[in-house]
């Protein structure tokens, strides 16, 4: 993962040619198909343009297309194998099982030749329903865990059965059993090192540089910064007083299934004495 966010960063300048500084955002995610099965992956946000690099004006992208996305794929490929190399030449990968023979250095060498050779997909695209759209969907993914306690659909026997969409076939909704341990691998899989910094942020989006750099932004373009959103509440009102409810905890229908034994309280009708 850390060779990826560091071939994101040099990419898209070298696959650009424009000189400028970008600020893109780069948001590490462990991602899953549905099924548990991990292929980790970076989101990469870069405006559409940047600052010149003294500051004095703004570069646009051109109106027509933002990149030449096969020769980002290019690019991504060389950084990435080069990164690669440069670990290995660090002692910090480790082989196991089927792959220990990559921990000779010829056997390796013709592993990154072939790597070269094959064709890297750059997905690019514009985004739908605007940027906004995009922020408010990766948002949702900043703070997750690889699966949420709905899809849970049973354990029994040491086996582990949740729900997962089929998307190779029209998305359809599907359930898979698997057993604790193998349940459990998947999971983990998902967790992040400790430490990792899930959300990056570079050119003009840095943290030592941001409020300044960002500022220069809006005074080249004649934006005004949006005010601060107000907080909006999203707890539930009462059936009866319409006062604001506290929530202590909420329980998926697989949680109240497996909890027999949870008693829920009797629900009681506010009275208001208006004599």
């Amino acid at each position: 993962m850390s060779e990826t966010r560091r071939c994101c960063k040099g990419n898209h300048a070298e696959a650009d040619g424009k000189d400028r500084k970008p600020g893109p955002r780069c948001f590490p995610r462990t991602g899953y198909c549905g099924r548990g099965c991990v292929h980790p992956h970076v989101h990469y946000i870069v405006p559409a343009g940047g600052l010149a690099l003294d500051g004095s004006r703004w570069i646009d992208s051109s109106r027509r297309f933002f990149l030449p996305v096969e020769a980002l794929s290019k690019v991504f490929c060389g950084k990435f194998c080069e990164e690669l190399l440069e670990l290995f030449k660090q002692d910090k990968l480790q082989f196991h099982n089927s792959i220990e023979q990559l921990a000779s250095p010829g056997v390796f060498s013709r592993f990154l030749w072939q790597l070269g050779q094959k064709d890297w997909v750059v997905y690019a695209k514009p985004p739908f329903g605007g940027a906004e759209h995009v922020l408010n969907y990766l948002a949702r993914y900043t703070h997750r865990v690889a699966i949420s306690n709905h899809r849970l659909v049973a354990f029994e026997n040491d086996r582990v059965s949740f729900r997962w969409r089929d998307y190779a076939h029209g998305g359809k909704k599907k359930v898979m059993t698997v057993s604790v341990d193998e349940f459990l691998r998947r999971f983990l899989l998902h967790v992040l090192p400790k430490g990792l910094v899930r959300i990056r942020h570079f050119g003009f989006f840095a943290n030592r540089r941001r409020e300044t750099a960002l500022a220069r932004c809006r005074e080249l373009l004649g934006a005004v910064a949006s005010p601060d959103r107000p907080e909006t509440t999203n707890l539930p009102r009462c059936p009866v007083c319409s006062g604001t409810m506290l929530v202590i905890e909420r329980f998926t229908s697989a949680q109240l299934y497996f909890r027999p034994d949870l008693n829920l309280p009797t629900p009681q009708r506010c009275c208001v004495d208006s004599s």
